[in-house]
């Protein structure tokens, strides 16, 4: 190996070169993949870096901290739920209005929602899971 004061190419490379160029190819193969539309199949491995309260799996127990929600958004869906520059985006709803008195909502559901099993999502489920939510902001 030729040093670059000796007009050369220096090949020694720092582990943080490494790691970003092995980022970087694997970003370019995956690409293609994701310009054919593939189908995601297989088992998706969630790794968080927490120890989990059962609690955390059922949207009826959220307590009034963000931690639980990192669970329940990748198991569960919202009628609305904030995005990124949304305070409020439409996820099961479609749309939505509030009562002046803000306790209480009408929500039109997407037509296509659907349980994890197939079954359509309806208004008694909606009703059903309002019903029985008793975490922090149940008053």
């Amino acid at each position: 190996m030729e040093s670059p004061a000796s007009g050369g190419t220096n090949t020694n490379l720092t582990r943080r070169e490494v790691l970003a160029a092995a980022a970087a190819a694997s970003l370019t193969v995956g690409a293609p993949l994701a310009a054919f539309g593939a189908t995601p199949a297989g088992q998706l491995t969630y790794g968080v870096h927490v120890s989990l309260a059962p609690s955390w799996f059922d949207p009826a127990d959220t307590q009034g901290i963000i931690t639980p929600f990192m669970v329940l958004y990748a198991l569960h869906d919202a009628m609305v739920k904030g995005m990124p520059g949304k305070a409020q985006a439409p996820c099961l709803a479609e749309s939505w209005s509030a009562a002046a008195d803000g306790l209480s909502y009408d929500f039109v559901i997407r037509k296509d929602a659907k349980f994890h099993n197939g079954e359509p999502v309806t208004a008694e489920d909606v009703k059903f899971s309002y019903e029985r939510y008793r975490g922090t902001s149940t008053s």
